[in-house]
């Protein structure tokens, strides 16, 4: 009998090879397709099942990621890519992708049965995740010294509840981690932060480091970058774009000696400031730059412990930039400090690129104390399993 060629009669047949544990033939019915390059959502979730029946690991992951470049909600391959990293042990990623499946799961009586079977099992490792990571946390706090119920640490362990999702967040909405009671400022005054004048006063010094590199330095790279070991979050089109791109003299805490050993003036500049220190995190000291005609669509930043600091170097006119409900336009060498946990965007409609210097400071509000309670959290954070992807000043 001869084998079927259309591809709606290919993934019946996949189908039934599947039904019936014929996983090979499965696998090669699926493989035509792809070879064919008909190959739709079905097809990569038909193939990522016959490699699972096949033991072959590697070969599900590749499919399954085809299958959520196409459907990045896909339910049964998000649970699916979760189940992969939690056999591997990375329990980081598996979490991430029952949360994400989770999200993306209509309502429980919307659901084929065997599907709201697999969601309340997502649902359960996901739960398990989330238990074992708080008493990691928890445990790695109180071996700090940490005590939950002291007054210093009142504030702290409230944050750690917020943190793991046990508190609602209101106004300030940081996409990570929330400091409780600190003020709702969108931008903020200039007086409490003297050294704000030497900052502007190196504009011409790091305007000329920034053009020595833009003629014969490292390449910009783009400000948002996909990892094939979390969910794609909604980027509004700017993830992988050099529409908005990046040049770091330090990322992750550390200096980038390539851009770094080319810029002691833009690093003297910095000398002096409360910069956010937290190992493998931050500081940030990066030149931001937005292409002609680009925009940065409404967002909000990862952590509200801190303040993002703004000294424009390259600035042509049509360039805007909105924190709350307040806009303003940027002008060279004329520094400011916002809340990038409120909702703010970012604009060029000029014909030219705009070049900004980005870093993060503490927010002036946290105390020593609590500056070193956030930073020996994060530690603990990326002490659990593969660190976490870093925040972008």
């Amino acid at each position: 009998m001869q084998a079927p060629t259309d591809p709606r009669s290919l993934i019946q047949s996949g189908a039934q090879a599947l039904g019936r544990g014929d996983f090979a033939t499965a696998r090669d019915l699926f493989d035509a397709l792809v070879a064919s390059g008909k190959a739709e959502a079905p097809v990569w979730l038909g193939l990522a099942v016959a490699h699972r029946g096949l033991r072959d690991p590697d070969a599900m992951l590749a499919a399954l990621d085809q299958l959520l470049l196409l459907e990045p909600r896909h339910l049964r391959g998000l649970i699916m890519k979760a189940d992969h990293f939690a056999d591997a042990g990375d329990s980081r990623a598996a979490a991430a992708f029952y949360r994400s499946a989770l999200r993306a799961a209509p309502p429980p009586e919307r659901l084929p049965a065997e599907i709201a079977s697999e969601v309340r099992r997502a649902r359960t490792m996901s739960e398990r995740y989330a238990a074992d990571y708080e008493a990691h946390l928890r445990a790695t706090m109180a071996s700090q010294g940490v005590a939950a119920d002291s007054p210093a640490a009142a504030r702290f362990s409230q944050s750690i509840d917020l943190m793991l999702g046990k508190k609602q967040i209101f106004l300030q909405e940081p996409r990570h981690y929330y400091f409780p009671g600190l003020p709702q400022i969108q931008f903020y005054d200039r007086e409490p932060f003297p050294w704000l004048e030497r900052v502007e006063a190196a504009t011409g010094a790091i305007r000329d480091e920034l053009k020595a590199l833009l003629a014969d330095g490292p390449a910009f790279t783009p400000y948002l970058e996909s990892r094939d070991d979390r969910p794609q979050a909604d980027a509004h089109g700017m993830r992988d774009s050099a529409d908005w791109s990046a040049l770091y003299v330090w990322r992750d805490g550390a200096p980038v000696e390539a851009v770094a050993s080319r810029c002691p003036a833009t690093l003297a500049a910095m000398e002096e400031l409360p910069l956010c220190r937290i190992d493998g995190r931050t500081p940030s000291i990066l030149f931001s730059r937005l292409a002609p005609g680009a925009r940065i669509p409404p967002h909000n930043g990862f952590i509200n412990a801190r303040l993002i600091g703004h000294l424009p170097l390259i600035v042509p006119d049509g360039c805007g930039f909105r924190v709350g409900n307040e806009t303003r336009e940027w002008r060279e060498g004329e520094a400011w400090l916002f809340d990038d946990t409120i909702e703010h965007e970012a604009w060029n409609s000029s014909n030219e690129d705009r070049i900004i210097l980005i870093f993060d400071i503490w927010r002036p509000e946290l105390t020593l104390d609590e500056r070193a309670m956030v930073a020996g959290l994060f530690a603990a954070v990326d002490a659990y399993g593969e660190p976490a992807p870093a925040w972008s000043a």
